[in-house]
């Protein structure tokens, strides 16, 4: 499959900045089911950009504006031709033994309800309770498309009706390392979550003995295949954001986020 994706990001400033300095996690890579056809990186305003890879193997990019800047618009927009895996993740140069994705963050400790709720719904780290987590997850909550409420944690968002793909996401990561499943977050784009959502999607990944790592979407209820662009992976969310940095001046700034993904067959 061919998915087009087109990702603006306008920040407005209430007061001119002097310098804007910027981590950009926006570039997917090459794996055995997913290859790069295009993608760039666009921004309205004098600007400088450097390429990089973070410690998680993740494509980065510095972006270095300088000057009176009152509005910035970032397009991001490409083509990804993926094929069908399995969820099974292959071709990917891994930087971090599985075990790191052992590691608890805050956004996704595991309460005792989480702890429970693992236990009750998988028993086990392999593929198939796996399955029935991502299955668990999904049919627990309800679909919330707003944008992430900043700073949620996986045990806050649990006890809540309705989650975003992100929550989802970070449930389903404390689930399993409860389980005893290394597990880690992904971001990345997906042509089934609708046009125009206000923020890229989110799911996870899990590593099980003599397979390796494997994905799992809780928003769709199943293994990510040709249908997703996988871009940077973390911990949790806040480690793969798509754009994290700094601005020098004073005054609020206020974000807009648009995104499309279409995909053809």
């Amino acid at each position: 499959m061919r998915l087009s994706i087109d990702h603006r990001t306008v920040y407005a400033f209430t007061a001119p900045q002097g310098r804007i300095v910027q981590l950009l996690r926006m570039t997917p890579s090459d794996t055995h089911d997913q290859t790069v056809a295009d993608w760039q990186i666009a921004v309205d305003c004098d600007s400088r950009m450097t390429q990089h890879r973070d410690g998680f193997g993740n494509a980065t990019t510095m972006l270095y504006c300088e000057g009176a800047i009152e509005r910035i618009e970032l397009i991001v927009s490409g083509e990804v031709v993926t094929s069908s895996s399995d969820g099974v993740l292959r071709g990917v140069t891994e930087c971090l033994p599985p075990r790191f994705f052992l590691r608890t963050t805050p956004a996704t400790a595991a309460n005792q309800a989480i702890m429970s709720f693992a236990s009750e719904v998988s028993s086990g780290r392999d593929l198939a309770a796996l399955r029935r987590l991502n299955t668990a997850v999904r049919e627990r909550f309800a679909d919330d498309c707003g944008r992430p409420e900043a700073g949620r944690t996986a045990a806050e968002a649990f006890v809540l009706d309705a989650l975003t793909p992100r929550d989802m996401a970070h449930v389903f990561i404390a689930a399993a390392r409860a389980a005893g499943a290394p597990a880690r977050y992904v971001t990345g784009y997906c042509d089934l979550t609708g046009d125009h959502r206000p923020t890229p999607h989110g799911w996870a990944e899990a590593h099980i003995d003599d397979l390796g790592w494997v994905a799992f979407d809780p928003w769709l209820g199943r293994s990510p295949e040709e249908h997703h662009v996988r871009v940077a992976i973390a911990l949790d969310a806040g480690g793969a954001s798509p754009v994290a940095g700094s601005r020098l001046g004073d005054g609020v700034e206020r974000l807009e986020v648009d995104v499309t993904v279409q995909g053809d067959d």
